[in-house]
């Protein structure tokens, strides 16, 4: 049976070489973001909290209504997708969170925003281009 509330999402990070300045420790990404309403209930994302961590484990929160300016209401079986960025001080880190949605009906619920990498390609010996991992 399908769910009254429920979003998904689904991640796909990119580091922004060109906009990057390693010798600065200057580490560009981009994310896109697709969030699906997979529920029985038409629903809003209403705000984002991420937590976004690098590599020598300084962590910072973002919180805000909205993403991109916007607080898209999806149908069920509609998706929102968008691009941000983050800049970090190492060639590694991660980002997850959750944004807080409200349904039609007045039902509050949380949609995951499961971890995901953030790696500057070529960076490390063990290096796995981004192209190659499932992030969701």
């Amino acid at each position: 049976m399908r769910p009254k509330h429920a979003f998904n999402v689904e991640v796909q990070p990119e580091y922004l070489a060109s906009q990057s300045d390693p010798a600065q420790d200057d580490y560009q990404f981009a994310y896109t973001v697709t969030v699906t309403n997979q529920g029985a209930v038409a629903a809003q994302l209403i705000s984002r909290h991420w937590i976004i961590s690098d590599a020598l484990g300084h962590t910072q929160e973002v919180k805000g209504l909205g993403v991109v300016g916007r607080q898209p209401l999806l149908q069920p079986g509609e998706s929102f997708q968008y691009t941000s960025s983050c800049p970090l001080r190492t060639p590694t880190g991660t980002m997850h969170g959750h944004y807080h949605c409200v349904g039609e009906d007045g039902h509050v619920f949380e949609a995951s925003i499961p971890l995901f990498l953030l790696e500057a390609a070529g960076t490390s010996p063990t290096s796995i281009p981004l192209g190659t991992r499932v992030l969701h």
